[in-house]
């Protein structure tokens, strides 16, 4: 019988809840829609995400009133039980079956509420790691397995996977919805694939890995430009991915080390007015000199074998910033090298643009425009804020204020985050004063 979420004793006060909420959301959705589609299967994938998400929306509603549960998680699985229910019985999902479906989501629950904490965070962590190879099938193209592991299983929004993938909201829920009619009609087991078959998804996991963190390092959208726990759950996964024989290779290790070397420079990231810092402003000090050398440690087990892959170039470019007692002492030649080769392989719009700037700063800003001017894929940057801001930057650096300030005005209507608009709203004050300056003239008042 469907029962009732039982009270709990209040874990924290009710004005927490919206902070609480978005924390279950953003780490702890994709663990319970993995544990809950591992006893539903992956044809109920869908169904899994529906209750999960009305569960987290009826905490939001209730919670402001009865105070947080000491345990959220065990609360929220509770709900999406009771919705898996109702679902259950409205659409006739396992006709006749009730008595067999209910062990399935009583199961989850035992779990969620009778193991202690720390094995339960472990056993969901597992489980998303173990769904994030089941949505990496190779049946479905490499765009398609990223889409829906982001979606599915961490807490992406359609907008944020667009973004990643430089293309719009609409072609990413044409994808979502043709991944999740494949695993359906397939029948996917939710299981963890045999040996033999999850080579092949490797560099799928690998890169939802990737953009994971890339979100939590630079959000793109929010109330944050950083979210330290998107970071520090992807760099839990990848190393948990480390300890499986498959999963230890030369490129997990090199996208480790990236994540380290990156993870080491949150704290320097945001200035005390709370606009981001470019790395030229940030205080070395407060990089996090033990993070740096993990990231050391896995570069040079990375090393191990003939396999080069982009994640090698990336954490050797990380490596030279991490490294450099300033910007200054920077191997820019090295970054530069790293990034040619880089670009060789993947001529992205996002490498280029990061080219860019590199060249820029050993060869001058002017060479760096002339880059910008040669990046392939320029329609879809016309809409990524980050390449105006790139531009206006060189422009400003060039001695070009006025041909600064249209760029950054247009980085500025692309952003939403606040620490980015602090951060332009300091350039175009700059912008403009030399423009101000330049227009008066030399003998000008």
């Amino acid at each position: 019988m469907r029962t009732s979420p039982k009270s709990e004793p209040a874990g924290a006060p009710a004005t927490d809840v919206a902070g609480v909420v978005d924390h279950l959301f953003r780490r702890e959705a994709g663990r319970l829609v993995a544990i809950l589609a591992r006893r539903f299967g992956a044809e109920r994938l869908h169904l899994a995400e529906d209750v999960v998400q009305d569960a987290l929306v009826q905490a939001m509603r209730t919670w402001p009133f009865t105070g947080v549960p000491v345990n959220p998680t065990a609360w929220i699985l509770r709900v999406a039980r009771n919705r898996a229910f109702d679902h259950a019985r409205r659409e006739r999902l396992g006709r006749g079956k009730e008595p067999e479906f209910a062990p399935l989501v009583e199961d989850c629950l035992a779990a969620a509420v009778t193991a202690p904490a720390p094995q339960f965070e472990d056993e969901i962590r597992d489980s998303q790691l173990r769904m994030i190879f089941v949505c990496c099938h190779p049946g479905l193209p490499v765009a398609a397995q990223v889409a829906l592991t982001l979606k599915v299983l961490c807490g992406f929004g359609e907008r944020e996977i667009a973004t990643a993938f430089l293309t719009s909201e609409a072609a990413i829920a044409k994808r979502l919805v043709r991944a999740r009619k494949f695993l359906r009609e397939q029948q996917v087991a939710v299981e963890l694939p045999r040996a033999a078959e999850l080579a092949p998804r490797l560099e799928a996991v690998l890169q939802v890995l990737y953009l994971l963190f890339s979100e939590g390092h630079r959000a793109s959208a929010g109330a944050s430009l950083l979210r330290e726990d998107l970071c520090a759950d992807a760099i839990r996964l990848a190393e948990l991915l480390i300890l499986h024989p498959v999963g230890d290779r030369p490129a997990s290790r090199a996208l480790l080390a990236l994540m380290y070397f990156n993870a080491a420079r949150l704290p320097a990231r945001l200035g005390s007015d709370g606009g981001l810092l470019r790395l030229a402003e940030q205080e070395r000090a407060r990089w996090d000199r033990a993070k740096i050398r993990r990231g050391v440690t896995h570069l040079e087990a990375s090393a191990g074998g003939a396999e080069l892959s982009r994640f090698h170039l990336e954490a050797g470019i990380a490596a030279c910033h991490a490294l450099a007692p300033s910007e200054e002492a920077t191997d820019w030649a090295r970054v530069i090298e790293l990034y040619d080769e880089l670009f060789a392989r993947e001529a992205s719009p996002i490498v280029g643009l990061n080219r860019a700037v590199a060249v820029a700063k050993l060869r001058g800003p002017a060479e760096g425009l002339r880059l910008l001017a040669e990046l392939p894929g320029r329609a879809a940057l016309d809409k990524y804020a980050l390449f105006h801001a790139v531009a206006g930057q060189l422009w400003l650096d060039a001695g070009e204020p006025a041909k600064a300030v249209p760029r950054l005005r247009r980085a500025l209507a692309l952003v939403a985050l606040d620490a980015e608009r602090t951060h332009l709203g300091r350039l175009l004050a700059e912008a403009g004063a030399a423009e101000a300056i330049a227009a008066t003239g030399p003998g000008g008042n």
